[in-house]
C-alpha cells in the first residue's frame, strides 16, 4: 500500500522497518492471527491537518480508519486489517499548548489532548494540587479512556472520568474542526462518551472539570498486601458484599479487591517493596537474590469528606487491614491529599502478564449477593485457578463495589453520557492468561464462569452486562448489543447518530462497533 501524500508524520506500511512494532498493541497477543490487527498503513500524524488528509483519502479508496491512543482495548477494536488505516495518535498531540490548568468562579478545569497516557496525566495534574477519577492503568492513554468511561478506584464518590467531561474537540469525517458540549450538540456528545468509541469522529482533546485537594482536607487511604489464601479473600470479599449490598452505604468510602497469580511484578505496585520483602520474607528469594513473586490480595480502601461534619469510620479500615502482611507508608491508614491517592491507585505495570488471555468483567445490579452466595463461589473460582501450582494459567483479578443511592455512578445517570449500566453494584474482571498448551483450561474456567454467574439462574447477574472497557466474547457488536446497552431504544438512538457521523463508513474498521442505521 503506498503512503499518502502530504502528511507531515510518520507513517508505516508492511513489510517496513518498524511495522511489526508499531502495529503490537495490548490484543495482539490474543486476536492478532484470529482479527486481522494488520492495518494496510499506519498513519502517526503530528498535526490535526495531517487527520485531515488520513481522512480524504480514506473517504477517496472507500477503505476505514482505525484509531488509536493507547492500544489497550481488549478486543483489538482500535487496529483493523488491510486495507484499512490505522491512525496513531499516542504522540500526535504532546506539545505545551496540548494541556493546560485553569481555575474560573473557584472551579478547576483542564484541557488536555488524547496523547497523554495516564501515568503522565496523573503526574501532571498532581502537581498543581488536583485530580480527578480516572482508571489504574498507567500506560491507558486518555483517548479510549474518556469514550468509555474511565472507571477507577473513586468511581463511587466521584464518579467516572467521563462525567467531568465539559467540551470535546473532534475532527469529523469531512474534516472539519469542531468542539461540541452538551448544549452545542447533546446528541452527539453523549454518543461520544459511552457510545461507540472510535466510531464517531477523531477526538483530539477535550476539557473537564476537576478537583482540588484543599475541597476535601482529611481524605485517607489504605494500600495492603496479603499472601494468598482462601480464608483471607472470603473475609475482604464478605465486607465488600456488605458494602455492596447496602444501598444507603456512604458515599465516602471506595473500595476494590484484586488478586494476583505468582510471578506478577509487584515492585510495579510499590516501589519500596522489594526491601520490606528482603527482610520479612528472605525464603522467597532464590540463590540469584531475585524474588519468587507469591500469589497476593491487594486491596484499595479510601474515605473522602465531603460535608464539614463527616467523619471517618476507622473501624471499616480496621476490619479490612485484618491479617495484612504490608501496607503502603507510615501508618495503617494515611492521611493525604486526593491528589496523591489517585497515584497511589495506579498500577505501574504495562500489563498483568506477558501472555495470552482469556478476558471477563461482569457487572451486577445484585442488592442480594450475600444471600445469594456470590461470595463463597468467587472465591471459589478464583481459587480453582490461583491455587494449583505450575498449571501454567495466571489470573489477573479486580472486585469493585460501585453501587448504592449514594454513588455517584449512579447518581451520575442521565448527565448527558451514555455509559451503560448505571445501576451497577459490584464489577468483577477476572482475566485469565495462558501459554498456547493451556489455552483449554482457561477457556474451560472462563466457561464454567459464565455458566454458573450469568444468566437467569446466575449467582452474580440475572443478565448478561458488558463495559466496552473490558469486552469480550463476539467480535460482531450489533449481534451482541444488549450485553453492552441497556434497552433496543438506547442502540437505535445510537445507530442514528451513527448513521449521520460516519455516512461514508470511514469509522467503521471493524465489527466491533454500533452498526450504523440504514
Amino acid at each position: 500500500m503506498v503512503t499518502i501524500s502530504g502528511i507531515s508524520g510518520n507513517q508505516y506500511v508492511p513489510g517496513t522497518k518498524d511495522y511489526d512494532e508499531i502495529k503490537y498493541q495490548y490484543a495482539t497477543s490474543t486476536y492478532g492471527e484470529e482479527r486481522d490487527l494488520n492495518p494496510g498503513l499506519i498513519v502517526q500524524p503530528k498535526t490535526k491537518e495531517d487527520i485531515v488528509l488520513t481522512l480524504k483519502y480514506a473517504k477517496e479508496k472507500k477503505i476505514a480508519v482505525a484509531i488509536k491512543t493507547g492500544g489497550h482495548q481488549y478486543s483489538g477494536a482500535s487496529s483493523t486489517g488491510a486495507p484499512n488505516i490505522q491512525l496513531d495518535l499516542e504522540n500526535s498531540f504532546r506539545g505545551p499548548g496540548d494541556r493546560t490548568i485553569f481555575e474560573k468562579d473557584g472551579k478547576a478545569y483542564a484541557r488536555t489532548s488524547v496523547s497523554w497516557s495516564l501515568g503522565e496525566f496523573n503526574a501532571w495534574i498532581t502537581k498543581s494540587k488536583m485530580f480527578v477519577p480516572h482508571g489504574q492503568c498507567t500506560e491507558v492513554h486518555l483517548g479510549g479512556h474518556v469514550q468509555t468511561g474511565g472507571y477507577g478506584q473513586l468511581a463511587r464518590s466521584f464518579g467516572l472520568f467521563g462525567d467531568h467531561v465539559l467540551s470535546l474537540e473532534i475532527i469529523d469525517t469531512d474534516g472539519n474542526f469542531k468542539e461540541i458540549t452538551k448544549t452545542t450538540d447533546p446528541d452527539l456528545f453523549w454518543a461520544f462518551l459511552g457510545g461507540s468509541p472510535g466510531n464517531l469522529g477523531v477526538l483530539t482533546h477535550f476539557t473537564l472539570q476537576v478537583h482540588r485537594d484543599q475541597d476535601y482536607n482529611g481524605s485517607r487511604g489504605m494500600k495492603a498486601l496479603y499472601f494468598y489464601d482462601t480464608k483471607t479473600l472470603k473475609r475482604l470479599v464478605d465486607i465488600l458484599v456488605e458494602m455492596s449490598d447496602n444501598d444507603n452505604f456512604p458515599r465516602n468510602y471506595d473500595l476494590c479487591i484484586s488478586v494476583l497469580s505468582s510471578a506478577f511484578p509487584l515492585l510495579d505496585l510499590w516501589p519500596g517493596l522489594d526491601e520490606w520483602m528482603a527482610r520479612a520474607h528472605p525464603e522467597l528469594y532464590g540463590k540469584d537474590g531475585l524474588i519468587l513473586w507469591p500469589r497476593t490480595i491487594i486491596v484499595y480502601a479510601q474515605w473522602v469528606p465531603f460535608e464539614s461534619g463527616d467523619v471517618c469510620d476507622m473501624s471499616w479500615f480496621d476490619r479490612i487491614k485484618e491479617g495484612s502482611d504490608w501496607l503502603l507508608g507510615d501508618s495503617d491508614v494515611e492521611q493525604k491529599p486526593m491528589s496523591q491517592l489517585t497515584g497511589d491507585w495506579i498500577f505501574r505495570n504495562v500489563r498483568e502478564f506477558e501472555h495470552p488471555y482469556v478476558k471477563r468483567t461482569y457487572t451486577t445490579k445484585s442488592r442480594t449477593l450475600a444471600k445469594d452466595g456470590w461470595a463463597d463461589w468467587v472465591v471459589d473460582r478464583i481459587d480453582a485457578i490461583v491455587r494449583p501450582e505450575h498449571n501454567r494459567c495466571w489470573l489477573s483479578a479486580q472486585l469493585q463495589c460501585f453501587g448504592g443511592k449514594n454513588s455517584m455512578f449512579t447518581r451520575n445517570a442521565g448527565n448527558g453520557t451514555s455509559y451503560s449500566w448505571r445501576d451497577t453494584s459490584v464489577g468483577c474482571t477476572m482475566d485469565c492468561f495462558h501459554t498456547e498448551d493451556t489455552k483449554a483450561r482457561a477457556e474451560d474456567w472462563q466457561k464454567v464462569n459464565d455458566e454458573e454467574a450469568i444468566g437467569p439462574n446466575g449467582v452474580f447477574s440475572k443478565e448478561d452486562r458488558r463495559v466496552l472497557w473490558g469486552s469480550y466474547g463476539d467480535w460482531n457488536l450489533d449481534a451482541v448489543w444488549n450485553c453492552y446497552y441497556e434497552d433496543r431504544a438506547k442502540y437505535e438512538k445510537l445507530q442514528q447518530i451513527r448513521k449521520v457521523a460516519d455516512p461514508y463508513g470511514i469509522f467503521t474498521p471493524n465489527p466491533f462497533c454500533v452498526k450504523r442505521a440504514d
